[in-house]
């Protein structure tokens, strides 16, 4: 069987419940999987499943300065031509610049203490997820230890820089990437030869319908929303408050939850605040996933208002849930969310038409109930786990895969 190690920048951590789903449902269908982090977990542990995850796993940095000696120590002893030939690789897959340089430096060294980790453990192929810093360190610790490397892409900032320049050579040495969506393998095409276009291949997270069974909507007075994700300026919450905002001057019985941590949260509750809403907007901060699908539960619609996305695992929770949803066309969304059957599609950053789309659902419950039973039935057709990872499963054992060519 073969041993393959999974790699993350940080893990475990909030945001990251869709590489567990992902390591999990593989495991169920037969694979031998290693986790590996290039930074411990930022917070403890908050939930059992966290616990088991952060026992699981094996984090590069926070090492003592002679294990990291030893690596390359080890590695030039061992084998010289190759630890010289990865080190050209890492000084050239780099931003210009000296603080880069310095960087890249850093890079190979903890390539060299991840690959004799992956040596030991017997890994026959590395998978990366996300194509930023973790992903250089798991290219280059592959190249030392010699065997494929691949990786999955997620969101469009992974085609911004820094993370974008080096994206080409990533598409370059991986032996095959994975895609959440057309959209982002639009994105690889864009930026590499049609010669590396076979190696695209889309991949699909996916919900376990286990998970969100058990939470019916606490039909009450008055319609909740409910908005979750990261609190900083490509997610949208300021313009969702101020939609929000306009939504109560014409009904005073809608509530709003906000779910999630992050730079901009001061800066929303002032908003919010100065708006006239603060009483009818919670702000429940970052929750563990079963809280988070709960608070799902009772709401009556999910908001995305998002500026940038790849495609939200929330909104494949949402509906799942059967929950209507609100979200912003851009990106991967609209492969999910087709506008008036399943959902309600805005242009991103337009207040008035997200405001109008808002008050559309919250005075329509009929409306409500189909798009919501239609939601349902989009994510369990394309969007349980299970049925989600068997391309990735045929890919990470070598199986030859169609490339979605063109």
């Amino acid at each position: 069987m073969t041993r393959i190690a999974y790699l993350v920048s940080e893990y475990p951590a909030p945001s990251h419940t869709f590489i567990r789903r992902e390591i999990a449902a593989l495991r169920r269908r037969g694979c031998d999987i290693g986790i590996y982090s290039v930074r411990p977990a930022a917070r403890a542990p908050q939930s059992e499943q966290e616990r088991a995850d952060h026992a699981e796993t094996q984090a590069v940095l926070g090492r003592s300065p002679v294990a990291y000696l030893a690596a390359c120590l080890a590695w030039m002893l061992t084998r010289p031509w190759r630890t010289v030939a990865t080190l050209r690789l890492a000084l050239r897959h780099r931003p210009p610049g000296a603080k880069a340089l310095i960087w890249a430096l850093f890079y190979w060294v903890e390539a060299a203490l991840l690959a004799r980790l992956l040596q030991r453990d017997g890994a026959q192929r590395l998978h990366s997820h996300f194509a930023n810093n973790g992903a250089t360190v798991g290219l280059l610790a592959a190249s030392l230890v010699g065997i494929p490397w691949s990786m999955t892409l997620h969101g469009i900032s992974e085609t911004d820089y820094p993370a974008g320049l080096m994206l080409p050579a990533k598409i370059r040495h991986a032996d095959f990437v994975a895609c959440a969506s057309w959209f982002m393998r639009a994105q690889a095409m864009r930026v590499s030869p049609v010669e590396h276009w076979p190696k695209l291949h889309v991949v699909r997270c996916g919900v376990e319908p286990e998970a969100l069974a058990g939470h019916a909507a606490e039909r009450g007075v008055g319609v909740r929303f409910v908005c979750v994700g990261r609190l900083s300026a490509e997610k949208g919450q300021h313009g969702l408050l101020e939609a929000f905002a306009a939504v109560r001057r014409q009904r005073s019985d809608v509530s709003l939850d906000l779910v999630g941590d992050g730079p901009l949260r001061a800066d929303l509750e002032r908003a919010a605040r100065a708006l006239g809403v603060a009483d009818a907007v919670t702000f429940h901060g970052a929750l563990p996933e079963p809280q988070t699908i709960a608070c799902i539960g009772r709401s009556d619609i999910l908001v995305l208002p998002s500026y940038m996305e790849g495609l939200p695992l929330v909104l494949m929770e949402a509906m799942g849930l059967g929950r209507p949803v609100v979200a912003s066309g851009v990106a991967g969304i609209p492969e999910l969310v087709r506008d008036g059957e399943n959902g309600l599609l805005v242009p991103p950053g337009h207040v008035a038409a997200l405001a109008g789309a808002m008050l559309r659902l919250a005075d329509d419950p009929p409306l409500r109930q189909r798009l919501g039973q239609a939601a349902r039935e989009a994510v369990h057709a394309e969007f349980v786990i299970d049925r989600a990872v068997i391309p990735l499963q045929d890919l990470l054992h070598g199986k030859a895969a169609p490339g979605e060519v063109g």
